[in-house]
């Protein structure tokens, strides 16, 4: 019996001990997605902000500038595109839409995003867009992969429709949770202006043939749980310039938007919560269950070879009392008298 139940131990000890791996490498990939159809949104704030007057082309403080960000998840597209791709694919209809303090639109800009699933690499693939312009993306952009690292990462930039590094920065702490903290800064670069204006009537096309051109620069900031890779905070150090041209003759410069964007406290709370709740099941692929079933393999391997060595052990009978006087047991002749 105890030959038996260590080999029943044995055959589990290797099971787990080979689980555990599997766990880490094979289901973990599998299991940790970013579903197709997720739909998210953002409201960020610049209190107070300076916001251009095209009526005086004039830059003017307000007291609030709202960006409420959209993401969307397009389900038939990613099953369209997965079909060549080959992988899980996302793809995020998004949008960013910058309102002034009376609630009007100041400006409006749809990208669309595709992505892989689970590492958050870009995939290229028809329809991948920037305010309705191809754009084709290297890097991240809105979310960090599983598993963040300390290191810096490409970061795409909407404006510049180029990526350029997000520096880390060091590990903090924030609403308890320990995340990473992350800096990218966009020197001024002339940049598109957006497809869709605040006055009715203007266009890109004419404010270009005016000679004005957009100039725009930023330091971002994001803090990032490194287990899900989702940011919990971000902010930005914006301004965006008019320049020359018609509408600024004498090669004069109007500040069209300029701000410290910062998420609103009601989203940031309800982010914490969420990734709370995420983290703790991706843990639960790439440490919990693998280090648990290796540490249950162990244990099992050892109660196996325990029993093992019980079984071998050679079995002794009781000892043999002499008989009473110092005489044999066995027959034999007796000792004369």
């Amino acid at each position: 019996m105890r030959r038996t139940a260590s080999l029943v131990l044995l055959a589990l000890a290797v099971f787990f001990t080979a689980l555990s791996p599997l766990m880490r490498w094979y289901a973990f990939p599998r299991l940790a997605k970013i579903p197709p159809g997720q739909y998210k949104d953002m409201v960020l704030e610049a209190k107070p902000a300076t916001l251009i007057n095209y009526g005086t082309m004039k830059a003017e403080q307000v007291p609030q500038v709202t960006i409420v960000q959209t993401l969307k998840g397009n389900v038939a597209a990613a099953d369209r595109i997965e079909q060549s791709a080959g992988r899980d694919v996302v793809v995020w209809d998004a949008l960013s839409y910058v309102a002034g303090p009376d609630g009007k639109m100041v400006s409006e800009v749809p990208e669309r995003y595709i992505f892989d699933a689970h590492s958050q690499e870009p995939v290229h693939a028809t329809g991948e867009s920037v305010d309705g312009d191809p754009a084709r993306r290297e890097g991240i952009e809105y979310k960090w992969p599983f598993l963040t690292e300390k290191r810096d990462y490409a970061y795409f930039d909407a404006q510049t429709r180029t990526s350029a590094p997000i520096h880390y920065k060091g590990t903090r702490t924030f609403r308890g949770l320990e995340v990473y903290y992350f800096e990218q800064t966009i020197p001024w670069t002339k940049v598109a202006l957006p497809k869709k204006m605040p006055v009715k009537g203007v266009t890109p096309q004419a404010v270009a043939k005016m000679g004005t051109t957009r100039w725009y620069t930023t330091k971002r900031m994001f803090w990032v749980e490194p287990v899900t890779g989702a940011p919990v905070n971000g902010q930005e150090i914006h301004k965006e310039e008019l320049r020359g041209g018609d509408l600024l003759p004498g090669g004069r410069t109007v500040t069209a938007f300029a701000g410290h964007v910062k998420m609103r406290a009601d989203y940031i709370d309800a982010t914490v919560s969420l990734v709370r709740s995420q983290r703790t099941l991706v843990l639960l692929l790439t440490r919990y269950l693998p280090w648990g079933f290796l540490a249950l393999g162990a244990a099992l391997l050892a109660l196996s070879l325990h029993l093992e060595a019980r079984s071998r052990r050679p079995r002794t009978g009781p000892a043999r009392r002499p008989a009473p006087g110092g005489g044999a047991v066995s027959g034999g002749p007796s000792r004369p008298l």
